[in-house]
């Protein structure tokens, strides 16, 4: 097992239980206890769990968004599909906005080679484009980084997307489902989430299968908004049938 292996299935069982000991954690992954030790210290000063005498406990309340290195290790080969996927349905020429996340990020990574203009929504996407030049028209919108998160919101992030029109706009989320529509954790991402949304001709959601049937705190709208969604086999055949009631293309990779 890797250390990104393992790091992986640490936060997943701290994150799952709440709570977990050295020695619990290291029959779960087969590593040492001192093997185990410094993996909470790497992981703990990443910000994805906190340090306890003997163990480790999770940093999130009920309903709280995970943060964003603990995000990023999860679903890994499900999101680079999921990403493969959203780059093939965007043709060279686009002006495409991509909103935050690490999906999203993943999308990034494909853009950057493409002949496209991109308006990203996160400090980590816009550093992405900027470190190598290529065909790619980056476009900076204002506003103001959420901590830890890099996405970027508020007033200016908001009138910079109202001044714009889009032929495409990518958006990942916290929670879809056909019955309460596209989520999100935090109310100032929900806002952004809709002025983007309202000013693409097209709308690409990119979600993992972890994200369908879940709903999180602020309401964004209702999925009849999406035209396609690009999620990963693993996602429930009755929530991926609901969405295309709704009249959402669903792909699954």
């Amino acid at each position: 097992m890797t250390n990104t292996d393992r790091h992986g299935l640490i936060a997943q069982a701290v994150g799952e239980s709440g709570s977990a000991t050295v020695q619990d954690l290291a029959e779960l992954t087969g590593a040492s206890e001192m093997t185990i030790r410094r993996d909470l210290d790497t992981l703990a000063a990443q910000g994805v769990l906190e340090r306890i005498r003997g163990g480790a406990r999770t940093l999130l309340l009920r309903g709280e968004e995970p943060p964003f290195a603990l995000r990023a290790r999860e679903a890994v080969d499900a999101k680079r599909r999921i990403a493969a996927e959203v780059s093939s349905l965007i043709a060279d020429g686009e002006t495409v906005l991509l909103d935050s996340g690490t999906t999203c990020l993943e999308v990034a990574r494909l853009l950057q080679r493409r002949p496209v203009t991109v308006m990203p929504l996160s400090l980590q996407a816009i550093r992405l484009f900027g470190e190598t030049p290529g065909p790619t028209t980056l476009m900076v919108p204002g506003g103001r980084p959420r901590a830890a998160e890099g996405a970027l919101t508020g007033p200016l992030t908001l009138a910079s997307l109202s001044a714009l029109r889009f032929d495409t706009a990518v958006i990942g989320c916290c929670g879809l489902s056909a019955a309460e529509g596209l989520t999100a954790y935090d109310l100032d991402d929900a806002a952004v989430k809709k002025a983007g949304i309202a000013s693409a001709r097209r709308v690409i959601a990119a979600a993992d299968a972890g994200k369908l049937g879940r709903t999180a705190l602020a309401y964004v709208g209702p999925s009849a908004l999406l035209h396609t969604l690009v999620t990963d086999s693993a996602a429930p055949a009755e929530e991926v049938a609901a969405l295309e009631g709704t009249g959402t293309v669903v792909r699954t990779v």
